[in-house]
């Protein structure tokens, strides 16, 4: 079964044998490379039975010929909870998502939310360990939550309470390296390795300083923060074909100046507060030796280094304009404390990824 966009290219495939179980399955990620699952390649993980996801580092038009078929440079990333993909039943267990390539854990739930709702499911439940904000975001892309009237949707999620309605993306594979997520609307494009997302998604907020907006004249890719557009980097069709490039520039992150160690200290205690108890303290020991400052971007608002964290000047422009249009000491303020807690939603994946490591 081959899955192709509207223009013929080819975005998934999955290959059977004659018995009717799974031979190999394929699924293209944003970047143009591929992943590949092997089903019950190992077995002894903690769930049983296992499958295999390997990465293909190739941007090819089309994964190998041959049912079985896996190229010798095929890396094996991760084992997942074994599926019987004729008959899917359940969201499965990925023992190490984060190894998975940008937009690969998206490829991989959206094909079995595909073949889902092609067998008929109704709904499939997650009843693995952790199910977290990562996994919540990401089934959010080809799901749809039931109870939708759920009032905290997330927590409702980590407590086990959540069935997910097979809800897939459609996926367009366009020249320069862009990739579109459709769902009666434009949901979350990727262009040359940045990744713009909508802010709202069933009716779940999600920080999206990379943000895909409508306008007048289309739907709009660029920068936001603190309530605004700082930049737009791309129109699109409400299709999701391109209209045109509009900002082309990309310069090179450069370091300007840093920020006082107190407004580094406020961004990683906000952090810590927004994160999982066990990872607070090691948040605050992988933080304690990187600074702060402001800098030029390239088509984001942040880069994370090994000891920097360089903020875009841009941000620092509008929170400049904010505290000019701010009245009162109050309203200046609650700029300041919005400020810090878009630089905490920033910073705080890769300080979570970090502790996580530690950890």
């Amino acid at each position: 079964m081959r899955i192709v966009d509207r223009r013929g290219t080819l975005v998934a495939d999955v290959r059977w044998r004659p018995d009717g179980t799974l031979a190999r399955a394929w699924a293209r990620v944003p970047d143009g490379t591929w992943l590949a699952v092997e089903p019950r390649a190992a077995c002894g993980a903690p769930w049983g039975d296992a499958d295999r996801v390997w990465h293909w580092p190739r941007a090819a038009d089309a994964p190998p010929l041959g049912a079985d078929a896996l190229p010798p440079d095929a890396v094996p990333l991760t084992l997942g909870e074994a599926l019987d993909w004729a008959r899917i039943a359940r969201i499965p267990v990925l023992a190490e998502p984060a190894r998975l390539p940008p937009g690969g854990g998206a490829a991989v739930l959206n094909l079995i939310a595909a073949l889902a709702e092609l067998q008929g499911t109704r709904r499939l439940v997650y009843t693995g360990p952790f199910p977290g904000e990562q996994l919540f975001l990401t089934l959010l892309e080809s799901f749809r939550y039931e109870p939708a009237h759920a009032p905290d949707p997330l927590a409702a999620f980590a407590a086990g309470g959540l069935a997910w309605a097979p809800a897939p993306h459609e996926a367009l594979v366009a020249a320069d390296g862009l990739w579109v997520q459709r769902r009666g609307r434009v949901e979350k494009v990727v262009w040359r390795g940045t990744t713009y997302l909508r802010p709202d998604w069933q009716g779940v907020v999600r920080h999206a300083p990379r943000r895909v907006r409508d306008a007048g004249d289309g739907v709009r890719c660029g920068l936001w923060a603190l309530g605004r557009s700082l930049a737009d980097h791309l129109l699109l069709a409400p299709s999701g074909e391109l209209v045109r490039v509009l900002d082309e520039d990309t310069p090179a992150d450069t370091w300007q100046r840093a920020l006082p160690r107190r407004v580094w200290t406020g961004v990683v205690a906000a952090v810590a507060a927004e994160s999982a108890p066990p990872l607070a303290p090691f948040i605050r020991a992988v933080a304690r030796d990187v600074t702060l400052g402001w800098g030029r971007v390239a088509r984001d608002l942040v880069r994370v280094e090994a000891a920097r964290v360089i903020v875009d000047d841009r941000l620092r422009a509008a929170l400049a304009d904010g505290v000019r249009a701010a009245a009162r000491p109050a309203e200046r303020a609650g700029v300041a404390l919005a400020a810090l807690a878009e630089l905490a939603q920033l910073a705080g994946d890769a300080l979570r990824a970090r502790a996580q490591a530690a950890l």
